[in-house]
């Protein structure tokens, strides 16, 4: 939180010797306990909103449009666009083509856009953590159940910083390190290795875990213990990318914590997506969107926009027109075999063509209807303009948790068992499927049925990226894509864009920074 100050048009020279009358900074704001709250919501905020007006205006981070710098935009575009589950038409915004080729430099608007994002949310959470400490709540004379309080919002932050910096370490692997420990003001952070980063944040994890509310005992859209386990089992799923060490019993202990916490599935597949999903169970933690209060070109906002085009009639998706972007690939398709009886299996075809032939066309590849400003009753969300939706991104549920675990059982990891893991499958089945229709025996429950499952599951929800490099398929051409490498029928590309380049920004200002060789 920079200081802003305010000084009187009117001040009489003599002024000018006195501390000026109107200075807000971090003393200021921290002497009072009511500011904390105030200030938490700032760190949640910045997932979901792009600075201090919104929609737009006043922006947090400047050198790209406001709008296409949202935190879980860029984020859902990097994990989405360089696979099979999307493409947008948006070829000449910047950045756009580089992840829908899968040919991105280190000057990639989009992927500079995410590494700034990351970094801003590390810094306020830093201020935040830095500035609620025992030492400083007890010199602020902040005791009592306000200080455990302050001390409920610390870990909050700390869970939001160990996020962002996951995101760090699955998108970019080895990245600049700043904590609360380091001083305020400009230096060059050292660059800390993709093995220590996954420590620090496995440590940051496991250290907040008692001073976090227990499941389902927090206000809605934020942290509690379960969204910790949730974080703690993702990280073991992909240890061994990060680390080269497999830690796939760790990852089946904290899923079972949450599959123990007393979650349910959701009946309904479909309500999950909608504008009234934050009565949905199942969602561990979302990333909140109001039409009305928190309005953003970001998030689920760009993503339900940006689906609709063709044919489609936008107040049918509950919004006020489509932006022509979004669809899906023929592979992705292809998992729902016979589509009509999954019904996650969300396409609209009508004047759509399966394959995409060009990219910038929009009805060249399926729309994906998953995403709705449309409440379970059938009703438009809030804003009564339709322009910005109130549909909640869900970041982490169930689904995803039971899927983790069947998969690190599959892996060799100890503590679960396979005939959970073929009865957690099948409930996520016989939900998508109504009934036992689509239920699977031990034997068809394989780690290419988990891959598959998964993309059914959890397509265009920001996984598929992460996925795909778990199971080596990403980048080889042992699985290839339309468009993948830039050409139609698709092709390898270089190993090294399992990861993305430290801007080249970054790399001229700090010289503790190294580059990944092929971004150079």
């Amino acid at each position: 939180m920079a200081a802003v100050v305010l000084f009187s048009a009117t001040a009489c020279l003599d002024d000018l010797d006195l501390e000026p009358k109107n200075e807000v900074t971090s003393a200021v704001v921290y002497e009072d306990f009511a500011n904390y709250k105030n200030v938490l919501a700032k760190l949640y905020g910045g997932y979901s909103l792009t600075g201090q007006q919104g929609p737009a205006g006043r922006g947090d981070v400047a050198g790209i449009d406001e709008g296409a710098s949202s935190y879980f935009r860029t984020y859902w575009m990097l994990q989405e666009l360089p696979t099979d589950e999307a493409v947008l038409a948006w070829v000449n915004d910047p950045g756009v083509s580089g992840l829908n080729l899968m040919d991105w430099t280190a000057s990639n608007a989009l992927s500079k856009a995410m590494y700034y994002r990351i970094y801003y949310q590390i810094t306020l959470a830093n201020e935040f953590i830095r500035e609620t400490s025992d030492e400083k709540l007890s010199g602020r004379g902040i005791t009592g159940q306000d200080a455990e309080l302050a001390r409920m919002y610390r870990a909050e932050a700390r869970f939001l910083r160990a996020l962002s910096y996951w995101h760090a370490l699955d998108l970019y692997g080895s990245v600049p390190f700043v904590t609360e420990e380091d001083e305020v003001g400009a230096f060059s952070p050292e660059q800390i290795s993709r093995a220590d980063l996954f420590d620090y944040i496995e440590e940051e994890l496991l250290a907040i875990e008692s001073e976090l509310a227990a499941p389902m005992q927090n206000e809605y859209a934020r942290v509690d213990q379960a969204a910790a386990w949730t974080l703690l089992a993702k990280l073991y799923l992909n240890a061994e990318v990060y680390t080269g060490e497999a830690l796939y019993t760790e990852a089946i202990t904290y899923a079972k914590k949450v599959i123990d916490a007393g979650f349910t599935l959701h009946p309904e597949y479909e309500e999950l997506f909608l504008a009234d999903n934050d009565n949905a169970q199942g969602i561990i933690l979302p990333i909140a969107f109001d039409g009305i209060n928190s309005q953003s070109y970001g998030g689920t906002n760009f993503i339900i926009h940006a689906a609709i085009g063709g044919s489609m009639v936008a107040a049918d998706y509950g919004v006020n027109g489509g932006w022509g972007g979004l669809r899906t690939t023929k592979e992705l398709v292809a998992l729902f075999p016979p589509a009509e009886e999954d019904d996650r299996a969300m396409f609209y075809t009508d004047g759509q063509e399966l394959e995409i032939t060009d990219i910038s066309t929009f009805t060249d590849g399926y729309a994906v209807t998953k995403f709705k400003n449309i409440t379970s009753e059938g009703e438009p969300g809030s804003d009564p303009t339709l322009a910005f939706v109130d549909t909640d991104f869900p970041l982490f549920r169930l689904a995803d948790v039971y899927l983790i675990y069947a998969e690190a059982v599959l892996r060799g990891g100890s503590g679960g068992d396979v005939g959970t893991a073929v009865d957690l499958a099948n409930q996520i089945r016989n939900r998508a499927y109504e009934g036992e229709f689509g239920t699977i025996t031990p034997a068809e429950l394989t780690l290419d049925f988990i891959l598959d499952e998964r993309a059914r599951e959890l397509y265009w929800e920001a996984h598929r990226r992460t996925d795909l490099i778990r199971y080596g398929l990403f980048v080889g051409n042992e699985y290839v894509w339309p468009w993948k490498g830039g050409v139609m029928e698709g092709q390898a590309v270089e190993p090294c864009r399992v990861l993305y380049p430290i801007p080249f920004d970054d790399i001229i200002a700090n010289p503790n920074l190294d580059q990944i060789d092929c971004y150079e």
